[in-house]
């Protein structure tokens, strides 16, 4: 591994922020961001988030106790707004002791971010437009993570380009702001930094790391797969508000289309809440992320993938492929200093 000057003072305000050499983030993915995966990336210099999903409290209290016993470094909890647990997760948060909490699914409310701010932990919030980072810096957060529609899991329907300009250059200066989406090299890593990000947040790249406990045949899938076999989900109906979920292609995304259509169809009859419905939409996902991850259940469970997994081939270990990101971000940046100096 090789870092460069130009990349050391790039990379200080994240660093500093999280409390860690490195500002990469591992983010939050439900089945996969789990103590062992965590506390590796945390041990490399990185940071990491743990899944909150739709765990039962005390088997979330149990993980995060596995993790403290992995890594003496500091990790965020990753409660996620729109699941069945949430109100559970954000009760109990204020008896875990966390450094970080990472709000996700949908936007938290400002009573909820002041809750985890109480706690002593440090808050960071998604954003996909202007107003909601402005919304979110309002109500407390103390960093934004702009994720853009190419990333996998639960997105927005705003790409990472248009976030940059839209966010970035509005508020980078008032609140560390990390980018999420569609981000698999070093070189993207360091044109990120160069336009004001205090870092990288990757997802997809950190499923194909030895230390991910995702089941083998997920992370073929993930190597057989292009970026455009990642697609997003549609809402069909405003009856039903529904998160955009992008995932490969298989019998899952299609069972999933049939199910907001049934759901539809109950909602229009008077047989079941919006928010029983939404709770339905959920829970599968969860349930069909697991079929994937932990079973290997590739034609019927979730293969959440970003559009980065058109990026990815190999599966290698945690420090190698941090290694690899710094290296080829400090090239990156010294090629363009000597473009610099040359024009």
């Amino acid at each position: 591994m090789q870092e460069s000057k130009l990349l050391n003072s790039l990379i200080h305000r994240g660093s500093d922020f999280l409390n860690c050499q490195y500002p990469i983030i591992c983010g939050a993915m439900t089945w996969v961001s789990e103590p062992k995966l965590v506390a590796a990336v945390c041990n490399s210099g990185c940071f990491a988030s743990l899944a909150g999903g739709n765990a039962p409290t005390d088997i979330l209290k149990k993980q995060i106790e596995e993790t403290r016993t992995l890594t003496d470094k500091p990790f965020a909890v990753n409660p996620i707004t729109i699941a069945p647990s949430y109100r559970e997760h954000l009760a109990a948060i204020k008896d875990l002791g966390l450094q970080y909490v990472v709000f996700a699914g949908s936007f938290p409310k400002e009573k909820e971010i002041a809750i985890a701010k109480e706690s002593g932990a440090k808050v960071m919030c998604f954003a996909s437009t202007l107003s909601i980072a402005e919304r979110m810096i309002r109500f407390g957060a103390d960093a934004i993570i702009l994720e853009g529609s190419e990333a996998g899991g639960h997105i927005g329907h705003v790409s990472a380009m248009v976030l940059l300009q839209q966010v970035l250059f509005q508020v980078g200066e008032k609140i560390p702001v990390f980018i999420a989406g569609g981000i698999a090299t070093g070189k993207m890593m360091a044109h990120a930094l160069l336009m004001g990000a205090s870092g990288v947040q990757l997802g997809t790249r950190f499923v194909m790391t030895e230390e991910c406990n995702a089941h083998q045949k997920f992370k073929d899938a993930f190597i057989r797969a292009d970026a455009r076999d990642a697609i997003s989900t549609p809402q069909y109906d405003s009856k039903l508000p529904v998160v955009a979920v992008r995932s490969l292609r298989n019998k899952g995304l299609q069972k999933f289309g049939e199910l907001q259509l049934r759901l539809l169809q109950e909602l229009n009859a008077g047989t079941i809440h919006r928010e029983q419905a939404q709770e339905e939409v959920e829970k599968y996902w969860i349930g069909a992320l697991r079929k994937a991850v932990v079973d290997g259940d590739i034609e019927n469970g979730s293969l959440m993938a970003g559009q980065s997994v058109g990026l990815v081939n190999k599966v290698m270990s945690v420090q190698d492929m941090v290694d690899e990101l710094l290296t080829d971000a400090s090239a990156e940046l010294e090629c363009i200093k000597h473009r610099l100096n040359n024009i």
